[in-house]
């Protein structure tokens, strides 16, 4: 059996939980204009930007390379919680299951934290783990800080 694994960690983040929530959950249309150097494009294929179960592609550039993802989204707006499922692309090469999970979390009036959590399962013992997609996904939620707080 193929190593599997979890990764958590949290990103502190200004304002509201409520307004990160939101824009991660309806807004990634709004990625490529603000983040351009994570995300190049959002393509939704099923469903809308914000509906459960609807699918979408990320074309993103991850260690200097461009890449493709493909998800099903997962909403839990009463947990303000949103599941990318992986479908197809690139770290699905590796990985038999990659889901990336987004909660955000009030901490104070002024404070938030975005709790990442990354489920992962390699397709096979020699592909390396997906630490380095942790970071990334870390580094994309913190520099989407600066723009949601603008807002």
């Amino acid at each position: 059996m193929a190593t599997s694994g979890t990764y958590v960690t949290e990103v502190p983040l200004k304002g509201s939980a409520e307004k990160h929530y939101k824009r991660w959950k309806s807004e990634n249309h709004v990625f490529p204009d603000t983040i351009s150097h994570h995300i190049q494009d959002v393509t939704v294929h099923e469903g809308e930007h914000d509906s459960h179960g609807s699918i979408r592609s990320w074309n993103y550039t991850w260690d200097g390379k461009k890449e493709l993802f493909k998800e099903k989204r997962e909403v839990d707006d009463e947990n303000m919680t949103l599941t990318l499922r992986g479908l197809e692309g690139h770290v699905m090469e590796q990985l038999k299951v990659y889901d990336v999970i987004y909660q955000f979390i009030q901490k104070s009036e002024d404070n938030c934290v975005c709790k990442l959590t990354i489920v992962w399962e390699k397709r096979n013992d020699d592909s390396p783990e997906p630490s380095n997609y942790m970071k990334f996904v870390k580094s994309m939620v913190a520099d989407m800080d600066h723009h949601i707080i603008k807002v």
